[in-house]
């Protein structure tokens, strides 16, 4: 097990003791990443931003420039999508409109090669093309483009045998409806629109559920946990919906079942059943339940949750310095952990680990890669997979209480 990840020897937070400034000062400072432990934190935020600059115009020539503006791969998780996303990303932090507009051209470039997929969702589809699209358009100032954006993401239709989890189903549809809401206004996608497909989710979880889970749901055959394919993905988005009373109930009961049959470890199983407590990742494992757990103490204002979201962030702060770079599956997304739970608690020790990851990445990343120790990504460069997600979580490093997980927290 222990090969999935590096151990984790990064100086822990001590509030009653020195601060990590002053513990890593009181070392010889001869390696690169002491060095990088001890700054500032404003210097360190702006080394973060510079890197993930110069990583972004590498993601761009990878995967836009240097393929003739071609799109082969239109998501967001391993497509030019998420080099758009990037790059609206950047703009935010850094007001640059060039990056605005390259977003913009190459939004356009996967709408064109999204116009017949049958895929929905936000992550892995059409809908992420479209509210993407229309976010970036209005921060242009072209409604007209924008309109044409809303107008496609209207068209898009929900099938019977659509799954309901995030990255190919009925959830991650939602979540392109929220992202468009909280980006562009209420009701952007009216609440009528959004109601039928949250009772077409609630209904199957229903149907499926088990002894003690009031909700459940299937992937390919398998009740998965996580947030990809699983439950706490669902729940997740479910969370950021206009729920009846029983249905929050529903959703409650089913992260206290998820609490109540993890492993003794404190981590999560990947599916319902599986013994193998192996997996620290987004996808499968503490990673994407902590931060279910994390938004279901804030919307449900409960200590319980927020206790077991604490509890799975140190399953991640000890098995969750993995040997691969990306937000699925990898450091850049488990260090969102500390970030939500800085950002829920304001606890200064959450922010520092946040800081210790990160510093790690920036740090050692490119030469564990190299050398082949890190897995860099089956597509190196994209959002999800590869060191564009790096790039992503280094500029939310700048602003810690508004960063946020790509395509899963709002």
């Amino acid at each position: 097990m222990a090969d999935r990840y590096f151990p984790n020897e990064l100086p822990d937070y001590k509030s009653d003791a020195k601060t990590m400034e002053e513990e890593s000062a009181s070392r010889e400072a001869k390696d690169s990443l002491t060095k990088l432990l001890r700054l500032p934190y404003p210097s360190l935020s702006e080394r973060l931003k510079i890197a993930a600059l110069d990583i972004k115009k590498k993601v761009v020539n990878e995967t836009w420039v240097g393929r003739r503006k071609r799109v082969t791969d239109y998501t967001l998780y391993t497509g030019v999508l998420g080099t758009a996303f990037l790059l609206f990303k950047a703009y935010q932090v850094t007001n640059d409109k060039r990056d605005l507009a390259i977003s913009s051209e190459i939004i356009k470039a996967c709408d064109s090669a999204a116009s017949e997929s049958s895929r929905v969702t936000f992550i892995c589809g059409r809908a992420g093309v479209c509210a993407l699209g229309a976010v970036v358009a209005k921060h242009i100032g072209d409604d007209r483009l924008c309109e044409h954006y809303l107008n496609e993401f209207e068209k898009i239709k929900l099938t019977n045998e659509l799954p309901n989890e995030l990255l190919y189903g009925r959830a991650g549809f939602l979540w392109a409806c929220a992202f468009l809401n909280k980006n562009l206004g209420p009701e952007t996608i009216t609440s009528t629109q959004m109601r039928a497909v949250v009772d077409e989710i609630i209904n199957y979880g229903r149907q499926l559920a088990t002894r003690g889970c009031p909700l459940m749901y299937e992937w390919h055959g398998k009740k998965y946990w996580g947030a990809a394919h699983g439950l706490a993905g669902i729940m997740h988005v479910l969370m950021d919906m206009d729920l009846q009373p029983d249905e929050i109930q529903d959703v409650k009961g089913t992260l206290h079942y998820m609490i109540k049959n993890r492993f003794p470890s404190g981590n999560y199983p990947s599916s319902e059943g599986s013994e193998r407590d192996r997996l620290v990742h987004w996808c499968h494992g503490a990673t994407g339940v902590a931060l279910a757990l994390a938004k279901a103490s804030e919307v449900f204002d409960s200590k319980e949750f927020l206790q077991a979201a604490i509890e799975a962030g140190e399953v991640v702060w000890h098995r969750g310095l993995l040997k691969r770079v990306g937000l699925c599956h990898g450091i850049s997304g488990n260090t969102y952990v500390f970030l939500s739970l800085h950002r829920l608690t304001g606890r200064p020790e959450y922010l520092h680990r946040a800081r210790a990851f990160a510093c790690f990445l920036h740090d050692r990343a490119e030469t564990l890669i190299s050398e082949g120790i890190m897995h860099g990504g089956d597509r190196p460069c994209s959002l999800v997979e590869g060191i564009g997600g790096m790039a992503y979580l280094f500029l939310d490093m700048n602003e810690p209480n508004g960063a946020r997980f790509p395509g899963y927290e709002l």
